[in-house]
Protein backbone atom coordinates (compact mmCIF):
# COMPACT_ATOMS: atom_id res chain seq x y z
CA UNK A 1 0.00 0.00 0.00
CA UNK A 2 1.36 3.33 -0.97
CA UNK A 3 1.12 6.70 0.63
CA UNK A 4 -2.14 8.12 0.32
CA UNK A 5 -2.21 12.34 0.11
CA UNK A 6 -5.74 13.69 0.40
CA UNK A 7 -6.28 16.91 -1.52
CA UNK A 8 -8.92 19.26 -1.72
CA UNK A 9 -10.44 22.45 -0.59
CA UNK A 10 -11.02 22.94 2.88
CA UNK A 11 -14.40 21.49 3.72
CA UNK A 12 -13.96 18.65 1.56
CA UNK A 13 -13.64 16.13 4.31
CA UNK A 14 -9.93 15.02 4.00
CA UNK A 15 -9.38 14.72 7.60
CA UNK A 16 -12.69 13.66 8.49
CA UNK A 17 -12.63 11.08 5.53
CA UNK A 18 -9.05 10.32 5.62
CA UNK A 19 -9.13 8.55 9.20
CA UNK A 20 -11.99 6.52 7.60
CA UNK A 21 -9.88 5.86 4.63
CA UNK A 22 -6.34 4.82 6.56
CA UNK A 23 -8.81 2.94 8.87
CA UNK A 24 -10.21 0.69 6.11
CA UNK A 25 -6.49 0.48 4.50
CA UNK A 26 -4.90 -0.03 7.85
CA UNK A 27 -2.69 2.59 7.29
CA UNK A 28 -1.88 5.78 9.84
CA UNK A 29 -3.74 8.39 9.34
CA UNK A 30 -1.45 12.01 9.33
CA UNK A 31 -2.78 15.42 9.65
CA UNK A 32 -0.42 17.31 8.00
CA UNK A 33 -1.89 20.68 9.79
CA UNK A 34 -1.84 18.56 13.58
CA UNK A 35 1.91 17.81 12.57
CA UNK A 36 2.98 21.36 12.15
CA UNK A 37 1.20 22.74 15.21
CA UNK A 38 3.31 19.92 16.91
CA UNK A 39 6.81 20.79 15.54
CA UNK A 40 5.83 24.52 16.38
CA UNK A 41 4.31 24.28 19.26
CA UNK A 42 1.72 26.30 19.15
CA UNK A 43 -2.11 25.58 20.26
CA UNK A 44 -3.60 25.73 16.07
CA UNK A 45 -2.84 26.72 12.74
CA UNK A 46 -4.28 30.30 12.99
CA UNK A 47 -1.75 31.25 16.28
CA UNK A 48 1.01 30.47 14.36
CA UNK A 49 -0.12 32.48 11.11
CA UNK A 50 -1.11 35.65 13.32
CA UNK A 51 2.59 34.89 15.21
CA UNK A 52 4.71 34.19 11.76
CA UNK A 53 2.64 35.34 8.08
CA UNK A 54 1.30 32.88 5.79
CA UNK A 55 4.52 32.26 3.79
CA UNK A 56 5.95 31.47 7.24
CA UNK A 57 2.99 28.69 7.39
CA UNK A 58 3.35 27.63 3.88
CA UNK A 59 7.06 26.72 4.23
CA UNK A 60 6.56 25.54 7.37
CA UNK A 61 3.74 23.06 5.56
CA UNK A 62 6.08 22.32 3.17
CA UNK A 63 8.83 20.69 5.51
CA UNK A 64 6.32 19.17 7.54
CA UNK A 65 5.20 17.26 3.92
CA UNK A 66 8.44 16.43 2.81
CA UNK A 67 10.21 15.43 6.22
CA UNK A 68 7.13 12.25 6.13
CA UNK A 69 9.55 9.07 5.92
CA UNK A 70 6.49 6.63 6.18
CA UNK A 71 5.68 3.93 3.50
CA UNK A 72 2.12 3.45 4.44
CA UNK A 73 -0.03 6.08 5.44
CA UNK A 74 -3.02 8.40 4.68
CA UNK A 75 -1.82 11.67 4.26
CA UNK A 76 -4.43 15.01 4.76
CA UNK A 77 -2.82 17.87 3.52
CA UNK A 78 -3.86 21.91 4.11
CA UNK A 79 -5.99 23.22 0.83
CA UNK A 80 -3.51 24.99 -0.10
CA UNK A 81 -0.62 22.64 0.18
CA UNK A 82 -0.73 21.49 -3.33
CA UNK A 83 -0.68 24.65 -4.60
CA UNK A 84 2.99 25.78 -3.25
CA UNK A 85 6.61 24.82 -4.45
CA UNK A 86 7.09 21.78 -5.85
CA UNK A 87 4.32 20.23 -2.91
CA UNK A 88 2.46 18.41 -6.18
CA UNK A 89 5.12 17.01 -7.78
CA UNK A 90 6.47 15.47 -4.41
CA UNK A 91 3.47 13.85 -3.47
CA UNK A 92 2.80 12.54 -7.10
CA UNK A 93 6.16 10.99 -7.07
CA UNK A 94 5.50 9.42 -3.62
CA UNK A 95 2.12 8.08 -3.39
CA UNK A 96 -1.22 8.26 -5.11
CA UNK A 97 -3.01 11.87 -5.05
CA UNK A 98 -6.09 11.67 -4.11
CA UNK A 99 -8.42 15.03 -5.13
CA UNK A 100 -11.65 14.63 -2.72
CA UNK A 101 -13.89 17.21 -4.96
CA UNK A 102 -16.95 18.73 -3.25
CA UNK A 103 -18.65 21.50 -5.22
CA UNK A 104 -18.99 25.29 -4.08
CA UNK A 105 -22.22 24.70 -2.50
CA UNK A 106 -21.54 21.99 -0.67
CA UNK A 107 -18.11 23.66 0.71
CA UNK A 108 -19.74 26.68 1.85
CA UNK A 109 -22.73 24.77 3.67
CA UNK A 110 -20.08 22.68 5.65
CA UNK A 111 -18.08 25.91 6.21
CA UNK A 112 -20.49 28.59 7.15
CA UNK A 113 -21.56 25.59 10.32
CA UNK A 114 -17.74 26.32 11.32
CA UNK A 115 -15.71 27.98 13.72
CA UNK A 116 -14.70 30.84 11.18
CA UNK A 117 -12.03 32.10 13.68
CA UNK A 118 -10.33 28.61 13.83
CA UNK A 119 -9.32 29.14 10.10
CA UNK A 120 -7.19 32.22 8.95
CA UNK A 121 -8.36 32.81 5.59
CA UNK A 122 -11.91 33.01 6.42
CA UNK A 123 -11.90 34.51 10.30
CA UNK A 124 -12.94 38.21 8.47
CA UNK A 125 -16.09 36.96 6.51
CA UNK A 126 -19.59 37.13 6.68
CA UNK A 127 -21.66 34.91 4.39
CA UNK A 128 -21.44 36.64 1.20
CA UNK A 129 -17.26 36.92 1.82
CA UNK A 130 -17.47 33.36 2.30
CA UNK A 131 -18.80 32.65 -1.03
CA UNK A 132 -16.86 34.69 -2.89
CA UNK A 133 -13.46 33.06 -1.45
CA UNK A 134 -14.50 29.75 -1.64
CA UNK A 135 -15.26 30.72 -5.48
CA UNK A 136 -12.42 33.04 -6.09
CA UNK A 137 -9.55 29.97 -4.32
CA UNK A 138 -11.58 26.93 -6.01
CA UNK A 139 -11.08 28.23 -8.76
CA UNK A 140 -7.49 28.83 -8.44
CA UNK A 141 -6.85 25.88 -7.14
CA UNK A 142 -8.37 23.32 -9.51
CA UNK A 143 -5.56 23.47 -11.72
CA UNK A 144 -3.86 22.05 -9.09
CA UNK A 145 -6.25 19.66 -7.48
CA UNK A 146 -7.47 18.34 -11.13
CA UNK A 147 -3.91 17.17 -11.69
CA UNK A 148 -4.58 14.28 -8.64
CA UNK A 149 -4.09 10.81 -9.59
CA UNK A 150 -7.70 9.80 -8.61
CA UNK A 151 -10.65 12.20 -8.28
CA UNK A 152 -13.11 11.36 -5.99
CA UNK A 153 -16.64 12.52 -4.99
CA UNK A 154 -17.37 11.85 -1.10
CA UNK A 155 -20.66 13.12 -1.72
CA UNK A 156 -22.01 10.52 -4.41
CA UNK A 157 -19.29 8.07 -4.36
CA UNK A 158 -18.88 5.20 -1.26
CA UNK A 159 -15.60 5.44 0.76
CA UNK A 160 -15.02 1.57 -0.40
CA UNK A 161 -15.03 2.83 -4.21
CA UNK A 162 -11.91 4.92 -3.04
CA UNK A 163 -10.64 1.69 -1.56
CA UNK A 164 -11.03 0.07 -4.93
CA UNK A 165 -9.33 2.76 -6.86
CA UNK A 166 -6.25 3.06 -4.80
CA UNK A 167 -5.64 -0.74 -4.43
CA UNK A 168 -5.91 -1.03 -8.06
CA UNK A 169 -3.41 2.20 -8.91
Amino acid sequence: MPLVFLIGFMGSGKTTLGKKLAHKLNVPFIDIDEQVVSQHQVASISELIAANGIDFFRQAESEVLKSLVMEAAVVSTGGGTPCYFDNLEWMKGRGEVVFLKVDEGVIFSRLKTTNLAERPLLKDLDEEGLKSFIHEKLEERLPYYNQAHIIFEPVKEKIEELVLKIQAS
